[in-house]
């Protein structure tokens, strides 16, 4: 068989990464002395890498996230008040394997969104599947999906994330179905999946942005319960080049 029919083949069957890889050995003679059993392998790693590759930046991209960040670049200065063993275990997501939610919270441009994209793109890069969202964009979307009928098929698209980004959480008032919507996907998520939620709002004043007290307890209990949580101080980040 030719190269040529060879590199047609692996075409064929869509191996990207090794077909880049086998055209690179023939463009340079790329180690003449090595032996069959390492050719393979060496084909075969560049396969693998080049599938984990496009596995990233569709998870990535479908995340949607506001901002693209990574746990390297949050500004961790005293000032902030940013607990880094905590920042440093989060990063691991087991959290997330075991359904824990973090509660990010802070004045106006203290962060709070650039660190939960941080730790949403971390996820992505251990194949957890993220999604973000703007908590009232949010609600906006499901309350349409309610009114043309495809409401369930949201919540499950939601519920099949093992990390969900809730950004902006209390910025504008949640009326009775926001509430309701809110309830149900947490009772969804509840142990079997994680969510990070950002507020400027103090976390003892969520129970006083959802207008039914009975649905804020639960929503709060689900939320709040063994959660992790960062509480940023500090002048916007907007004032700095990084975050």
């Amino acid at each position: 068989m030719t190269n040529e029919a060879t590199l047609q083949k692996m075409i064929e069957m869509k191996f990207s990464g090794m077909v880049q890889a086998f055209k690179n050995t023939l463009q340079s003679n790329f180690r003449p002395d090595m032996t069959a059993d390492e050719l393979v392998g060496y084909l075969v790693d560049a396969e693998w890498e080049e599938r984990q590759n496009r596995r990233l930046a569709r998870l990535v991209k479908n995340a949607t996230f506001r901002v693209q960040a990574a746990i390297e670049q949050v500004y961790t200065q005293p000032v902030r008040k940013i607990d880094k063993n905590l920042l440093f275990r989060l990063a691991d997501c087991s959290w997330i394997k075991r359904g824990e939610n973090t509660l990010i919270t802070g004045p106006t441009g203290a962060g709070k969104s650039f660190i939960a994209c941080a730790l949403g793109n971390q996820a992505t890069h251990y194949n957890i599947k993220t999604l973000y969202f703007n908590t009232n964009k949010m609600f906006s979307k499901l309350k349409m999906a309610k009114a043309d009928g495809s409401y369930v098929k949201e919540l499950k698209k939601i519920q099949k994330h093992p990390l969900l980004i809730l950004d902006d959480f209390g910025l504008h008032p949640l009326d009775e179905s926001s509430n309701l919507i809110l309830l149900e996907i947490l009772e969804d998520r509840y142990s079997v999946g994680a969510t990070i939620v950002t507020s400027q709002f103090p976390i003892g004043d969520w129970h006083q942005l959802i207008s039914n007290s009975t649905v804020a307890d639960a929503i709060c209990d689900r939320l709040v319960h063994n959660a992790h949580k960062i509480e940023l101080e500090g002048d916007s980040m907007r004032k700095f080049k990084k975050t």
